[in-house]
């Protein structure tokens, strides 16, 4: 079967991601231009009727980028710029961080989850140093259909959550610690090794590939739950 690609001559947008996981192409700002985020996103915007997402564009290019492409919002704590945001659906994910620290991947996972439509809740601040705080959190954090865990030092956070719950735990290793945390890879091993079995684990500090994970199990459900014969609508409300 033939996939519709937009060739930019320095890109080759994919315009059937939507079709094949239910949200478009995501274009990731690092090394590129202003201009080159335009014409991608541009060719986004025309090729799909999904959200439009730009993952760590600073405040500088992420202006430029919205001069040239009206109807985009930007949200600095997550460094995301985002078109055509999907209608909040029933899939809740509650985004848990371990400390104050770890606001900043948790904001982009917060924002890349709401931008595809999934229902966020965010709990700050109740890493493992004070187990109590995440205990007085039981009852949200097991009405969640998915919690991603951000947690840096040594990641005990996500062993802590994914004993307490019956739902998928997606844990993100951040790069917050003293020396010996080595920038994230003590709470990367950490995770990986946990004894809570099942837990999902991505890359250090990577927000947005906790949100997405989580929107594929959204979109998964979606389509498992729709009768045959029929358009599953995507996790945001979209069709």
């Amino acid at each position: 079967m033939s996939e519709r690609v937009a060739d930019l001559g320095f890109a080759r947008v994919d315009l059937d991601r939507q079709a094949r996981q239910g949200a478009p192409e995501v274009v990731y700002g690092p090394g590129k231009t202003a201009e080159e985020i335009v014409a991608i996103v541009s060719a986004l915007l025309a090729g799909n009727t999904g959200p439009v997402l730009a993952t760590r564009v600073e405040s500088a290019t992420a202006g430029a980028v919205l001069a040239a492409v009206p109807g985009g919002a930007y949200e600095p704590a997550a460094r995301l710029l985002v078109w055509r945001p999907a209608r909040t659906g029933s899939f809740e994910v509650v985004v848990v961080t371990a400390g104050t620290s770890d606001g900043p991947v948790a904001a982009e996972a917060a924002a890349v989850a709401r931008a595809l439509g999934l229902a966020v809740t965010v709990v700050r601040d109740v890493g493992v140093a004070g187990i109590h705080r995440l205990l007085a959190e039981t009852g949200r954090l097991r009405a969640a259909d998915a919690v991603i865990v951000v947690a840096g030092m040594e990641g005990a956070l996500a062993s802590a959550v994914g004993g307490l719950v019956a739902a998928p735990v997606i844990a993100v290793p951040t790069s917050v610690g003293y020396g010996a945390a080595l920038e994230g890879v003590t709470a990367l091993l950490a995770m990986l090794s946990s004894c809570a079995a099942g837990l999902t684990v991505v890359n250090i500090d990577s927000g947005f590939g906790a949100a997405m994970a989580a929107h594929r199990l959204a979109h998964a459900t979606t389509r498992r739950t729709t009768p045959a014969g029929t358009q599953a609508a995507q996790p945001g409300g979209q069709r």
